[in-house]
């Protein structure tokens, strides 16, 4: 009997246990001067140049926002080179050589407790937009965006679920540091004007959740709580998130907001602990380098703009055996599949994953209704890679593909190993 898929293999294990390994100083680091949602940009550096850590060197350009680009060390301008960034495209990068000093700009000063707590919401947005702070859960979306929002908003929701399979990032970065996520919490709360705070986990990650029950008891005067999820795919979709958390179904399409929730990314909300705290743009980031391909996996503390070359040799390289090789930027899940790695890790990297490449044979579909069966979103993926194929824009608009969420799962369970979210994320593409 065909039935809905709650249960994907993880492969964390080994990854969340390791210590987490500070690798901070590449000799370079390759800065993205554009992303997929800034195309352009413009340079106040030449080659030679000296940068500091934290000195703004470039800006770049969306369609509704600009964004200042930040040097991650100190040292002197290369060159340019192209690259390819976490959403597998290629970027344009500017290579700086480290000197190795960690000369931090004179604009990276920390602001006293008192004086936080007597910030406005309109000077806590001013800081994350100048900081450039992005959703670090792969998104990439503007923070200061969601946190101007003039809705009456009554629960932030942080979210620590970290479903995708192989990702342990997010578990160390709060294990390491949970004080930064509490803190970040504590201002997005002031900047909202949110009286309540959530902080979403699965119910089976228990040694995580002592170590989060321990930091709650120092903010005993914020209602501040910790929701403990059951264990399936995808409780960390936002929308999922929200309704097991808190009780709120916020219908796909509709923004959180207008229920009076917002949520952030738990990377993202140490990031802003950080902005606020410490005037820091995003230096530095948590992410997990792991696979059936690498000799070691393990948790990096890594400087954003680092190589994704550099971080494999830091792994000890591929395994002898690893025959034809598969690099993925970001989950198996939702992550993207690059040809090399050339990659440059930029704030949104969340991991880079090492897997030996498997050629599975796809077959007729055989209408077995897997897919449908474990959509979260009640959509049909086989109609919809049918409508592709027949290049039927109306029938994808019928269907319902925007509604798509890109989990992967309709792929993970087809009995005839069809690459069906390919086909969504086409037809997605179609409607636009």
């Amino acid at each position: 009997m065909i039935s809905k898929a709650r249960k994907v293999s993880d492969y964390k294990q080994l990854t969340k246990e390791l210590p987490t390994l500070r690798y901070v100083d590449p000799e370079h680091v390759h800065i993205n001067l554009t992303t997929a949602r800034c195309e352009n940009y413009t340079l106040s550096k030449e080659k030679g140049d000296y940068v500091k850590m934290g000195e703004i060197i470039g800006e770049r350009s969306g369609g509704f926002f600009k964004q200042p680009i930040y040097s991650t060390v100190s040292g002197y301008v290369k060159d340019k080179r192209t690259m390819i960034d976490s959403t597998g495209v290629e970027v344009e990068c500017l290579t700086i050589r480290n000197d190795f000093q960690n000369t931090y700009c004179t604009t990276i000063t920390d602001r006293p407790d008192n004086y936080i707590q007597n910030m406005t919401q309109d000077e806590m947005v001013e800081i994350i937009k100048q900081k450039a702070i992005v959703g670090l859960g792969g998104s990439g979306f503007p923070s200061y965006v969601k946190l101007s929002t003039d809705k009456d908003i009554h629960t932030v929701v942080i979210n620590a679920v970290e479903c995708e399979p192989y990702l342990s990032s997010d578990y160390r970065l709060i294990k390491d540091n949970p004080e930064e996520v509490f803190h970040g919490l504590e201002y997005i709360m002031q900047a909202t004007g949110a009286k309540r705070g959530v902080i979403a986990i699965k119910k089976t990650k228990k040694e995580l959740i002592e170590v989060l029950e321990n930091e709650l008891k120092r903010f005993k005067d914020k209602d501040i709580s910790i929701a403990k999820l059951k264990d399936y795919y995808p409780q960390g979709w936002e929308n999922e998130t929200f309704e097991n958390a808190i009780g709120i179904k916020v219908p796909v399409g509709t923004l959180p907001m207008e229920y009076g929730i917002l949520g952030f990314n738990v990377s993202t909300t140490a990031a802003i602990y950080d902005a606020i705290k410490h005037n820091t743009p995003i230096l530095k980031r948590h992410l997990t380098v792991n696979g059936d391909a690498i000799k070691f996996p393990q948790n990096i503390r890594v400087r954003v703009g680092t190589s994704v070359e550099d971080l494999i040799k830091l792994s000890d390289g591929y395994i002898e055996d690893a025959g034809e090789i598969e690099i993925i930027i970001g989950g198996p899940m939702m992550g993207k599949s690059v040809p090399s790695d050339n990659v440059v890790v930029t704030p949104t990297t969340t991991s880079v994953l090492v897997l030996k490449n498997v050629d599975y044979k796809e077959e007729p579909c055989v209408r077995c209704g897997s897919c449908v069966y474990s959509c979260p979103v009640d959509i049909s993926p086989v109609q919809i890679m049918n409508a592709v194929k027949r290049s039927d824009k109306k029938s994808l608009e019928d269907l319902q593909a925007n509604k798509c969420i890109e989990c992967g799962l309709c792929a993970y369970v087809c009995t005839s190993k069809i690459h069906v979210t390919d086909y969504v994320r086409e037809g997605k593409k179609l409607i636009r």
